[in-house]
Order: C-alpha cells, then sequence, then structure tokens
C-alpha cells in the first residue's frame, strides 16, 4: 500500500484529499480541502472518488484510511494512505478546518 506522511502532505500543492471519517468527524476539524466520504459510505460513492491524481486517503488515526486505500487500490485508483491521520496532521501544527 501506497504510503505518506502528514509533513509529506503538507509539502504538496493542491493534493486531492478525502478523508473517510464520519460527518460530524470531518466537521470537527479536518485537513484543508479534504472532501469528506465516509468509509460505511464509500462502496456506495465510488463515483464520487476524483480521478486522474493520487487520492490522498485520512482518517482520524489510520485503521480506516488504510482500509479505504485498499478498497480504492482494488479498483484501480491511485490511493495513498496517510500515515497516522488528522490526529497526526493536528500534532505537527498544520492548518485545520472546522465546517
Amino acid at each position: 500500500m501506497n504510503q505518506i506522511t502528514v509533513d509529506q502532505l503538507a509539502a504538496l500543492d493542491h493534493p486531492v484529499v478525502i478523508d473517510v471519517r464520519e460527518a460530524d468527524e470531518h466537521a470537527g476539524g479536518h485537513v484543508p480541502g479534504a472532501r469528506n466520504l465516509p468509509l460505511s459510505q464509500l462502496e456506495d460513492r465510488l463515483g464520487d472518488v476524483p480521478v486522474g491524481a493520487p487520492v490522498h486517503v485520512i482518517c482520524q488515526s489510520g485503521g480506516r484510511s488504510a482500509r479505504a486505500t485498499a478498497v480504492l487500490t482494488a479498483r484501480g485508483v491511485d490511493a495513498v494512505d496517510v500515515e497516522g491521520g488528522t490526529s497526526a496532521w493536528i500534532a505537527a501544527g498544520n492548518p485545520v478546518d472546522r465546517a
């Protein structure tokens, strides 16, 4: 499985980020620009996954994003798991959107 650290993600220009946490978790704080696509809905919403660029998948700590990355990769998506999730993103002092 392809993985990236939060520091590597923060260094990218305009990465495509999918947050697979539930909507209430996403609203509580997420990587700026991250699209919310809960793991519980992923199979039904595969058409909502952007194509044409790597998709960086994040959750709270890395478990759900690893599962989602495996699902997406099996379907031909260039998916990259974000190690440590949103917890690591926040701990590293990166910006957070709330909404």
